[in-house]
């Protein structure tokens, strides 16, 4: 019998073993930057004589999965099971950005983590003061989680009421950096890779990656070059996006896949944060050794749209931004014609 995504395996080693059978579980992937390839990073809970001695050994790991390392348990672990535990769907209920604040504790033993180590990472993120609110509330829910399955004592759950979040580093401005002209030959240099394809889709649609995740088969209008972008985060976000005749291939490529969403993650199922970023933004740009955002491609549509010479209005309405005066918030349509015409020109 199949078992359930994340819930790990069991397989039978080769060759004559007094313990045959091998019990793991995926904890996270790995880019091999020659290979140009992600592979999965296992944690081996053991080796058995029977297949039914390796699936008692999963299932008493998730019935208490720090029953084996409770005192070697890391930050990065913690925010994975805590985040798994309280957010099924995989989406970090927009803790994403505070985890990454906490970069340098995620290696880290959970017990050997003082407060002078969680006040530097405040101290030195350059954030404004809500997303270090946000920071402090996560580490609170994490510590939380830590004394529920008694990873930390009582007492220690204390000690994040004391981090001081008034000093933040960059309250005015968050800056963005658009790709450059031979970054972006980098990546149609790569195009054949489907992580960069979807870099690509956001450069050249100026999508932004919440409306990434949302894309439907069904508001894909291929062969009238444009989509219908129903759901976004703001009203001015709903409407029809322009294809740019660039990225044709791409989407043509993914909605031959046959999935409900247009981009997936490797089951074909909605792409959510943990796996853009883990999988397929940050191996990106670390293997081409670039500094990037997931906003930037946003950013560089934008830039390319003014550098081409469209009316700042059409931009406004390709992009989903709000118009700055009553007549560009009311009165202003622009027709899909005029959006694909100022879309070619990037």
């Amino acid at each position: 019998m199949k078992l359930p995504n994340g819930y790990g395996s069991v397989y039978k080693l080769s060759g004559k073993r007094r313990n045959p059978w091998c019990a793991r579980l995926t904890v996270g992937w790995t880019f091999d930057q020659v290979k140009g390839k992600s592979y999965p990073v296992y944690k081996f809970l053991g080796y058995y004589p029977k297949r039914q001695d390796a699936l008692n050994a999963l299932a008493d790991y998730h019935r208490d999965p720090w029953d084996l390392d409770r005192e070697s348990v890391t930050f990065a672990e913690i925010f994975d099971l805590w985040s798994s535990e309280r957010f099924p769907d995989g989406s970090c209920g927009g803790y994403g950005s505070a985890y990454k604040i906490c970069e340098p504790l995620h290696r880290m033993k959970v017990r050997d983590i003082k407060l002078h180590h969680l006040q530097e990472c405040l101290d030195q993120s350059g954030k404004h003061t809500p997303m270090l609110k946000t920071t402090k509330i996560l580490l609170g829910l994490m510590w939380d989680y830590c004394v529920k399955h008694e990873i930390l004592p009582p007492d220690k759950r204390t000690m994040i009421k004391y981090l001081d979040v008034s000093k933040a580093g960059n309250p005015n401005k968050i800056t963005r950096t658009v790709f450059t002209k031979e970054e972006l030959d980098q990546l149609w240099d790569l195009q054949e890779d489907e992580r960069i394809q979807i870099v690509l889709f956001l450069i050249y649609t100026g999508l932004r990656v919440s409306e990434l995740y949302n894309l439907k088969m069904e508001d894909l209008h291929l062969q009238d070059r444009f989509f219908s972008m129903k759901k976004s985060k703001t009203e001015a976000g709903v409407r029809d996006v322009p294809i740019c005749e660039k990225i044709v291939p791409i989407i043509q490529h993914w909605s031959e896949k046959g999935t409900v969403f247009l981009f997936t993650n490797r089951q074909g199922n909605q792409l959510k944060d943990r796996t853009f970023r883990n999988i397929i933004w940050e191996p990106v740009i670390d293997q081409l050794k670039m500094n990037h955002l997931p906003h930037d491609t946003r950013h560089t549509t934008v830039s390319l749209l003014t550098k081409a010479g469209v009316d700042d209005r059409i931009i406004k309405q390709i992009v989903g931004h709000k118009g700055t005066g009553v007549t560009q918030q009311v009165y202003t349509h622009i027709d899909l014609q005029t959006k694909l015409q100022a879309i070619n020109k990037i």
